[in-house]
């Protein structure tokens, strides 16, 4: 029986969930930017048509915009995130197998589901839409690099609507449509790699296909051997249906503006660590130790310069946020300096392990580490509920006059209760009346 995995991508994802909320911004050019609304991250079609690329300065971008009328959004990650986690939910309801692969891609394997794919496929687009209201685009084929390729198909070309199936064509088809995509476009073909198989003469995703598998293993190793396989129908990469732990967690930002106070860095550090405790709980591990790192701007050359990191090892592998900030902040008052404008702090836990793997000992306190998980549980539930920071620790403070600069800021519509849509109906009655 032949393989048959999908890779289902959402459609410009930041830029679908904003319009998701804003439906008469369909078919204007909008862009996401990145953290402190630096440089753009996500762009609609329309910017692409202007020739405006990921990772442009918006700074550069301000004649244009007035000029086309581009609409920008600060990153809302809160919305990001929740919209999918509600995709990947319901992608899982129509295959036993489901990789997340990123917040925006997921594959699923399709083998021995009955029926057309492709049709299959125009289901699970239409129920997504209809669902979540999130446009995506469907590849299927024997393996997932092949799958990513159709994928990249199904976006380019419309006479696909949507959905582009490898498996339901002959041969000769599917290696026209390979010899007409650039071999950089492959899954896993870096810039380096691209042109080195250029003055190979592998130019197209159908050379690479063709070449002689001995000799792509010599000049490249055994990973280019088997995207190359791959791209040959041959299923090297399995599904991952299990998320492996993270061996570390980052949590860092720069500021909205510099910071000389070490109060000021004391309350970033704070909740950097709360955002990364609640990561390290939702995947049921424990940290063994925490690296804090501070650093000025490098870019601001006449400014006083300097950067350190400590590493903080703790007495015990814990998921908790009082403990981990406290060993988090005994770092942070060894490496801080006065006489500097500081730019940006981070956090890293470390030395990662499952909750249920955590080394026991004879002096260990029961009682307190039931008490210190029911307290971070409590944590959790609460802020998953009414919304994330509902509940924090005091030093977070309340101003947070240090947090990234996001002046064009969505509201979170499906996480924060103080900020759900409202919705007006006007109700006619038989008697030719209307109500709102």
């Amino acid at each position: 029986m032949q393989r048959a995995i999908a890779l289902v991508d959402c459609n410009n994802f930041y830029v679908s969930c904003e319009r998701l909320f804003q439906p008469k911004l369909e078919g204007k050019p909008v862009v996401v930017l990145s953290n402190n609304d630096g440089c753009v991250v996500s762009c609609s079609r329309e910017i692409k048509e202007l020739g405006i690329k990921i990772g442009t300065p918006w700074f550069q971008l301000r004649d244009i915009a007035r000029q086309y009328g581009i609409v920008s959004f600060s990153s809302n990650y809160t919305l990001y995130a929740d919209l999918s986690n509600r995709v990947m939910s319901l992608l899982s309801q129509f295959s036993p197998d489901q990789e997340v692969y990123s917040i925006d891609e997921s594959f699923l394997d399709l083998t021995g589901i009955p029926g057309r794919h492709g049709d299959y496929g125009q289901q699970i687009r239409v129920t997504i839409r209809r669902c979540v209201g999130i446009p995506v685009c469907i590849g299927i084929a024997p393996s997932k690099t092949l799958a990513k390729l159709a994928n990249h198909i199904a976006k380019k070309q419309t006479m696909y609507r949507g959905v582009c199936n490898f498996n339901a064509m002959v041969a000769a088809e599917l290696d026209s449509l390979l010899s007409g995509i650039e071999v950089g476009e492959v899954w896993g073909i870096g810039r380096r790699i691209t042109s080195r198989l250029k003055m190979m003469g592998i130019h197209t995703v159908l050379d690479l296909k063709r070449a002689p598998a001995k000799r792509i293993r010599a000049e490249f190793g055994v990973v280019t051997e088997r995207t190359a396989a791959e791209l040959n129908g041959e299923c090297c990469l399995e599904l991952e249906g299990v998320t492996s732990p993270r061996q570390q967690i980052i949590c860092s930002r720069s500021f909205g503006s510099l910071l000389s106070s070490l109060s000021d860095l004391e309350q970033a550090v704070i909740a950097y660590v709360s955002r990364a405790a609640e990561k390290l709980r939702s995947e049921r591990s424990v940290a063994g130790g925490i690296q804090v790192y501070i650093r000025t701007n490098p870019h601001r050359e006449r400014d006083p310069q300097y950067r350190q990191s400590i590493l903080m090892a703790l007495s015990s592998p814990t998921d908790n946020t009082r403990l981990l900030c406290h060993a988090a902040l005994t770092g942070l008052r060894q490496i801080y300096r006065t006489g500097f404008s500081y730019q940006k702090a981070g956090v890293m836990l470390t030395e990662i392990l499952p909750a249920s793997a955590r080394p026991r000992s004879l002096f260990d306190d029961i009682d307190a580490q039931q008490r210190s998980a029911s307290l971070m549980s409590t944590l959790d539930r609460i802020n998953r509920r009414m919304g994330s920071g509902t509940m924090q620790l005091l030093g977070e403070g309340l101003r947070k006059d240090w947090a990234m600069k996001r002046g064009s800021l969505s509201q979170r519509c499906t996480t924060e209760w103080g900020e759900l849509p409202s919705v007006q109906a006007l109700v006619e009655c038989r008697n030719g009346k209307r109500h709102e």
